[in-house]
């Protein structure tokens, strides 16, 4: 992280925190159309960690950020065009599975109740499929918003060509751009307002093949509302030290509204990038694995509130057991699912407290809502928020060679080949 200031600002001493621009009460935020982002935060879209239990705390934390800097966290105007706290997009869902509604993709996409603008992220790599699946979300009345993921470096994924891989082509992915806005232009003729369709993508696959400013070009044309820009290659994956002045490059080469992704860990993080490069926004991913309450810092913060008191172990503890609830109502009673997808929230939320190796592994076995509440109740839950919690959180791992199909970059267009093979390479597994 620090070399990453560093680089951004030649300086020889470290700057003080940049003055951040309060959202102005009444103000829009950021818009994507007729969508408002009234606070300028995206949670970005995790496989396995942001589905719609995490989404729903996520959400609630901002909105106690609101009160707490006296803005109202009531949603304004039409229904699905305002976004109090932010923008909560479900895991990545594939095209393929929704256009064959797939139990569990449909499972997926069910929204957090409380949420008013209902948010999807959508893979594809065949443009039919991917207007297919825009045309159902939209014209079944399911999303509020469409986000298209160019972004993904999984290996599984851009092996295929798609993901961070795909906007290499440029004729295919101007097709499935195209394809998605046009889709979601014509179902929305029923509605009050035209659901917005924003897309995420990389820098690039590597540094020697950059795709970010040929990437934004296309989708502006296309009609595309909004870009997310993950500062990283596919090859970097999530290592190294996201290049902030790529996201700069992008918000001062596009008239569209650039929200800026990567190595956002804290409030001070969000308000650097946007002052630095001019950004309207902020994407959050890993920042707030075990840490919903930083939406409620950064709502704080961007409306006007100055520091926001951080969690006590017995804090954590409530919304570690509020998370099992809603896990197991998400899951219609399955107690056991539920468990089994909250013990990897388990160790992040703990990140840094007092916790010993046999409670912790303890914990990590947990199969039942009682496990849970007995097993914490035994901790020192009079711990303050310690400063070992803080800093960089999730897996970075090291830069990985990227997986692309055999001669995928000997040209930016399609080759007859390469045609067939998208044709074939639509997945049906969802979450990345």
């Amino acid at each position: 992280m620090a070399a990453m200031r560093a680089a951004l600002s030649p300086a020889p001493k470290a700057p003080a925190p940049p003055a951040v621009k309060p959202v102005a009460a009444g103000a829009s935020g950021l818009a994507f159309g007729p969508l408002r982002l009234r606070t300028p935060v995206m949670l970005a879209p995790m496989a396995g960690v942001t589905n719609p239990p995490f989404r729903r705390l996520c959400r609630e934390q901002a909105e106690e950020g609101l009160a707490l800097a006296g803005a109202d966290p009531a949603p304004r105007g039409l229904p699905g065009t305002d976004a109090p706290g932010g923008l909560w997009v479900c895991e990545m869902i594939t095209s393929r599975a929704l256009v064959e509604r797939n139990p569990e993709a449909m499972n997926m996409i069910k929204p957090d109740p409380g949420d008013p603008v209902r948010s999807i992220q959508l893979y594809g790599v065949e443009p039919k499929t991917s207007a297919a699946a825009v045309a159902m979300l939209v014209g079944e009345n399911k999303a509020d918003h469409i986000d298209l993921n160019f972004g993904c470096p999984a290996p599984k994924v851009t092996r295929k060509g798609g993901g961070s891989a795909l906007p290499w082509k440029l004729d295919l992915f101007r097709e499935i751009v195209s394809a998605a806005v046009e889709a979601a232009r014509r179902a929305s003729a029923g509605r009050d307002v035209e659901v917005p369709v924003t897309a995420k993508i990389r820098v690039g696959i590597d540094d020697g093949h950059t795709t970010f400013l040929d990437a934004a070009r296309i989708a502006e044309d296309a009609g595309i509302a909004g870009l997310t820009l993950h500062a990283r290659t596919t090859a970097q994956h999530y290592s190294g030290s996201a290049d902030w002045g790529r996201i700069a490059e992008l918000a001062e080469a596009t008239s569209l509204p650039v929200l800026g992704n990567g190595d956002v860990f804290e409030v001070e993080d969000a308000v650097r990038l946007m002052a630095e490069t001019g950004c309207v926004g902020v994407a959050v991913g890993r920042g707030c694995q075990g840490r919903p309450w930083l939406f409620r810092e950064l709502a704080a913060r961007l409306h006007g509130c100055g520091e926001v008191a951080r969690p006590g172990l017995s804090d954590v503890v409530a919304m570690i057991e509020r998370h099992g609830q809603l896990s197991y109502e998400h899951f219609n009673g399955d107690e056991h699912r539920a468990m089994r997808e909250l013990r990897k929230h388990i160790g992040w939320y703990l990140r840094g407290f007092a916790v010993g190796g046999g409670s912790r592994r303890e914990l990590a076995l947990v199969s039942t809502r009682e496990e849970l509440h007995d097993r914490l109740a035994r901790l020192d839950l009079d711990q303050p928020y310690p400063e070992a919690a803080e800093g960089p959180r999730g897996r970075a791992g090291g830069p990985k060679r990227p997986h692309v199909p055999d001669g995928w970059l000997d040209s930016r267009e399609l080759s007859p080949a390469d045609r067939a093979r998208i044709a074939r390479a639509e997945i049906n597994v969802s979450g990345g």
